[in-house]
């Protein structure tokens, strides 16, 4: 019965492994969208009664976003999209020429990218800490430990910042993050993270990993609207940091000198699309009713663990991760040298659009490994698993 309530789910034959780029809508969420837009021009558009209703959104889904994390609504910035968060976070610090900003070799590229113009604005060195290196490496102490001690080996006595992600959006890894969290302050360090891959799949009290900075969207696992995205900063940091965009939602109000809200508004620039807000606490609430997160994590991970032993058991299917996941990402190659029909000699990207427009099998390709990614959901089933390993079975 929950899954009736997606409408994209609902299509015949398709079958939706694409979670960790964009979840799919429920239909109240949805409606919910029209419903708030015919609402502003009945109120009036940039009436006070608009901007009333606009404000009380703003605040229930900060606060909505807050309770998920164990945190207070102040410490949470409203952004549009992780990229959004993890600029705000790596502009944030006052670089100096000389310093050092440390990520892992398994970011995105769009991070990287923000990295390269850091770099080339204050003269800060970029470095790279061999993260590909532990995909195999899971969440008992001994992996855990390595993954820190490895970590630590490339911080240097101008590492200012630290960027990685709490789940690795190629291999799905998922770091030891609030030791390696604690070993970065112990060095004096700030830690902004990539949060696309866990919001919405791992179970989070943000107090206690402590990270500085946590960057995520809402459109992946919690399956709420694109265009919606927030940012957690820790408030003991708030005297270190300075606003990276400059708008009115940033500022008191007070004249003739601007002054600095003290709280995560601070970051915020202008007018949102307020409209999205109640369907991301309506898409937060529906998972809610499916059970609590860490029943839903339990969920994913008994599904994409028998998603990678299934692929295992394939003779010409080779997993990134040699290791059962500990998340919903399931990245898996075809082996060329071992199948040899003519749709397993494309590229990988070429594979994916061929599973959709000839099966609706909606799976992700990505260059870095060059694989296949699978994101497995708690809404998946047993049917879509099968159903998809038969097909990749068939492409031999």
């Amino acid at each position: 019965m929950h899954r009736s309530h997606f409408p994209a789910l609902e299509v015949e034959n398709r079958t939706y492994f694409n979670y960790g780029g964009q979840g799919v809508l429920c239909g109240a969420a949805l409606e919910s969208i029209t419903k708030n837009f015919h609402h502003i021009e009945q109120l009036g558009c940039f009436s006070n009664a608009a901007g009333d209703w606009m404000m009380a959104e703003y605040a229930a889904t900060k606060e909505a976003i807050a309770q998920e994390f164990q945190v207070s609504a102040n410490t949470i910035t409203l952004t549009e999209n992780t990229t959004i968060g993890c600029n705000i976070a790596l502009w944030a610090v006052d670089w100096q020429q000389g310093d050092h900003l440390l990520l892992s070799d398994c970011e995105h590229h769009g991070i990287i990218a923000s990295a390269v113009q850091i770099q080339k604005r204050f003269g800060v060195e970029i470095d790279y800490f061999p993260l590909s290196n532990t995909r195999n490496a899971s969440s008992n102490d001994k992996d855990s430990t390595e993954v820190v001690d490895l970590l630590v080996q490339h911080l240097q006595p101008k590492t200012r910042l630290v960027m990685l992600s709490h789940i690795c959006w190629n291999t799905g890894q998922v770091l030891p993050l609030t030791a390696m969290v604690k070993a970065c302050h112990e060095h004096h360090v700030l830690v902004a993270v990539d949060a696309a891959q866990s919001v919405g799949v791992l179970s989070l009290n943000l107090g206690e990993i402590a990270a500085d900075f946590y960057a995520f969207t809402t459109h992946k696992w919690w399956c709420a609207p694109l265009g919606l995205g927030a940012l957690y900063i820790r408030p003991e940091i708030f005297d270190q940091i300075e606003p990276v965009f400059v708008g009115w939602r940033g500022l008191t109000g007070k004249t003739p000198i601007p002054q600095w809200k003290q709280d995560g508004a601070r970051f915020e620039v202008a007018s949102s699309t307020y409209t999205l807000y109640e369907a991301l606490r309506l898409a937060i609430a529906h998972a809610n009713s499916w059970g609590t997160q860490q029943q839903r994590y339990q969920r994913i991970c008994e599904l994409s663990q028998l998603l990678w032993q299934q692929l295992n058991d394939l003779p010409h299917i080779d997993c990134v991760r040699q290791v059962p996941p500990e998340s919903g990402l399931v990245s898996f190659q075809i082996n060329r040298d071992i199948a040899k029909s003519a749709i397993t000699q494309k590229s990988h990207g070429l594979i994916a659009r061929q599973l959709e427009s000839e099966h609706q099998v909606f799976i992700r390709a990505l260059p870095e490994p060059d694989c296949l990614r699978a994101s497995v959901h708690y809404l998946t089933t047993m049917a879509d698993l099968d159903r998809l390993v038969s097909i990749i079975a068939t492409l031999a």
